[in-house]
């Protein structure tokens, strides 16, 4: 996924929430509607969360250093982790708070009746608009995988992010007219105090989801079983390799995967022709998954015992343990191979083979 794509969505919305925010909170004020409050604080802390996530982009970017030898990239899944907190803490449980008090304490909308319906109404004018281009940029990179394998399968998190949370916007905004249509026609402000809850008990959902999806990319997710299948292709289709021993992937950031992998080799007559069979291979990998940007491939010699080393199933498609790197000799210290690589991954050169 392209970092513009996501930049984009996340600017649109951010000065669509700026400008909700604003009018709700007018609303709000003019009225008394506890809907109002809870949706002015739902946008307040939208727009909160779109300047994280622009700024987690940004401290993405940073060069690496000796101390972080594979750069930052994974900044941006742990501010979009933090969104997640936030739009549970000030969005879901504050609308939870306030529609317990506002029940407790029911009272119509006695002035400026025709406010909060217009501010609604506007709100899902001007939110409808961020949304349709969060939908756009997300069909740039969704490919052929539906809106709920996205979500969960995007390695980068800003626009699934940005989709639920103007998803979200949208529903509570829909729950909020229909709590304060409610209760101006009934004039009983329960509806209004049953609105917000609503709100609230969606935030919280949307805010579970998020960060169950980014816990995971936190972690450590290996790349997706056809990307998988990529690499063990462009190893395997020339002459240079006889066979993969074990191989585990791993993603670095949303566009940075490291590969790792053991490989079986026929007898070399020279270390020269063996890097330049190694350096063949790297460039296939490169070509077939461009986003494999650090390579460590170990030569050995194929044997039972090891294959045997390696974990059986590390060359499955898709398995859990596809990111962990503590697999015994998938990198190993003590291979001359891996460990001159590690400077070169450290400046994020890709030539870590040899």
């Amino acid at each position: 996924m392209s970092a513009g794509g996501g930049t984009k969505a996340i600017v649109a919305a951010l000065l669509a929430n700026v400008g909700i925010a604003v009018t709700k909170f007018v609303a709000f004020l003019l009225t008394g509607s506890s809907s109002m409050l809870a949706e002015s604080i739902h946008s307040v802390a939208d727009s909160g969360n779109q300047g994280l996530l622009l700024l987690g982009g940004r401290r993405a970017k940073r060069r690496a250093t000796p101390q972080h030898p594979f750069g930052y990239g994974r900044e941006r899944y742990v501010y979009a982790f933090i969104v997640s907190i936030v739009l549970f803490s000030l969005g879901g449980l504050f609308a939870l708070y306030e529609a317990y008090h506002k029940w407790h304490d029911p009272h119509g909308i006695d002035s400026w009746q025709w406010v909060p319906v217009t501010v609604l109404v506007a709100a899902i004018i001007m939110e409808s608009f961020s949304f349709r281009t969060a939908i756009v940029e997300s069909n740039h990179v969704r490919g052929k995988a539906s809106w709920v394998q996205f979500v969960r399968r995007a390695k980068a998190p800003e626009l699934p992010v940005v989709l639920l949370e103007d998803l979200g916007a949208l529903v509570g905004l829909v729950l909020a007219l229909l709590g304060v249509g409610m209760t101006l026609i009934t004039g009983n402000g329960e509806w209004d105090a049953a609105g917000t809850a609503a709100i609230g008990v969606l935030l919280v959902v949307i805010a579970v989801i998020l960060a169950i999806e980014t816990k995971s990319l936190l972690l450590g997710e290996g790349a997706e079983a056809q990307d998988v299948a990529a690499i063990e292709k462009a190893i395997n289709e020339g002459g240079e390799v006889e066979r993969i021993i074990h191989m585990k992937t791993l993603y670095l950031g949303p566009e940075e995967l490291l590969v790792a992998a053991k490989i079986a080799v026929p007898p070399w007559e020279t270390a020269d022709d063996l890097a330049q069979g190694i350096n063949a291979v790297e460039s296939r990998i490169r070509a077939a998954v461009p986003v494999a940007r650090v390579i460590y491939l170990e030569p050995d010699i194929y044997s039972v015992a090891a294959a045997q080393a390696g974990s059986s199933s590390a060359v499955q498609a898709g398995d859990s343990g596809a990111g962990q790197a503590g697999d015994s000799g998938a990198v190993s210290a003590g291979s001359g191979t891996a460990a001159t690589a590690a400077p070169a991954a450290a400046t994020g050169d890709g030539q870590a083979g040899h």
